[in-house]
C-alpha cells in the first residue's frame, strides 16, 4: 500500500472544470476534453484519476455517465466516480462499464439502509464522500447542510462495512489554502479505516504533512486546483513523495 495522489477531474457540461468552494456560480474552464486530462495525468504517472459529476451531483443523477465510462474504458489505470449516484442499478452500471471505485456521499446521509445494502453488496468497490462544512455534512451537491456530524455518520457506516472515506472540506475547496489535516486526522483515527483527503492543497508541502499522517489512515489526497493553475506538476509531487520514503502513487 502507498499513499495515492489522485488527479481530480470534475465534470460540468461535457467539460473539465474547477469550482470555488463547490459555487456553481464560481466555475472555471480548464479543459474541453476531460478523457484528454486524464489522459494526460496517467501520463505523468498518475495511478488513480478521480472524476466527479458535477452536473450529476447537483441534479441528483448522473450525467456525464457516458464520457465518464468512455474515460475509465480508455485510461490505463484505475478511476473512482462519485456525484448524482444514488441507486444501485448506477453503481453497478459504472462498475460493469470498467470504473473501478463509486462514490456514494448524498445517498450515504439520506438513506442509510440503501447504503448498508451496498456496503454488503460491493464492499471495497464503494467509497463515502463525506462533503463537509464545520464537521457538518452537506448533500446534494453541497447545496444542503444537515446537522450530521461527520465522525458519527462514518463510524455508523463502518459497522455496516465502510472501508474508504472521502473528506471533503468545502469551505478549502478550490482554494488552495490548505487542508484540514486535524479533521482528516481524526475521522481516520476515529473510524480505523482509509481516509482520502480532498479539499485545498495549494502545494507540495500539504501533500507531504498529508502523507506524514499515512500509518493513521489517511491514504491518499485528490488534488485539483493545484495542479490545474501549475502550482506544482504531477511529477514534482510523486517524485517529492518518493525522496520522502512516502512510496507514493
Amino acid at each position: 500500500m502507498s499513499f495515492i495522489i489522485y488527479p481530480a477531474i470534475d465534470i460540468r457540461g461535457g467539460k473539465c472544470v474547477r469550482l470555488f468552494q463547490g459555487d456553481y456560480a464560481q466555475e472555471t474552464v480548464y479543459a474541453d476534453s476531460p478523457l484528454e486530462m486524464a489522459k494526460r495525468w496517467v501520463e505523468q504517472g498518475a495511478a488513480w484519476v478521480h472524476l466527479v459529476d458535477l452536473d450529476g451531483a447537483k441534479e441528483g443523477k448522473p450525467a456525464n455517465a457516458e464520457l465518464i465510462k468512455e474515460i475509465a474504458r480508455s485510461i490505463s489505470v484505475p478511476v473512482q466516480v462519485g456525484g448524482g449516484i444514488r441507486t444501485e442499478e448506477q453503481i453497478a452500471d459504472y462498475l460493469e462499464a470498467g470504473v473501478a471505485r463509486v462514490i456514494v456521499g448524498t445517498a450515504a446521509i439520506e438513506d442509510e439502509p440503501f447504503t448498508q445494502r451496498i456496503l454488503q453488496a460491493y464492499g471495497d468497490k464503494i467509497a463515502i464522500g463525506l462533503d463537509c462544512r464545520n464537521g457538518l455534512v452537506a448533500t446534494r451537491g453541497w447545496l444542503t447542510t444537515t446537522d450530521v456530524q461527520a465522525t458519527e455518520l462514518a463510524k455508523r457506516l463502518v459497522s455496516y462495512g465502510a472501508e474508504t472515506f472521502i473528506y471533503t472540506d468545502i469551505a478549502r475547496d478550490g482554494t488552495l489554502t490548505g487542508p484540514n489535516v486535524e479533521e482528516i486526522s481524526a475521522l481516520a483515527l476515529a473510524t480505523g479505516k482509509s481516509v482520502i483527503a480532498s479539499g485545498g492543497v495549494s502545494n507540495l508541502d500539504d501533500l507531504l504533512i498529508l502523507s506524514a499522517h499515512y500509518a493513521e489512515g489517511v491514504s491518499g489526497a485528490i488534488v485539483g486546483k493545484a495542479l490545474y493553475t501549475d502550482a506544482f506538476t504531477l511529477e514534482e509531487a510523486l517524485s517529492r513523495m518518493e525522496e520522502r520514503g512516502t512510496n507514493a502513487g
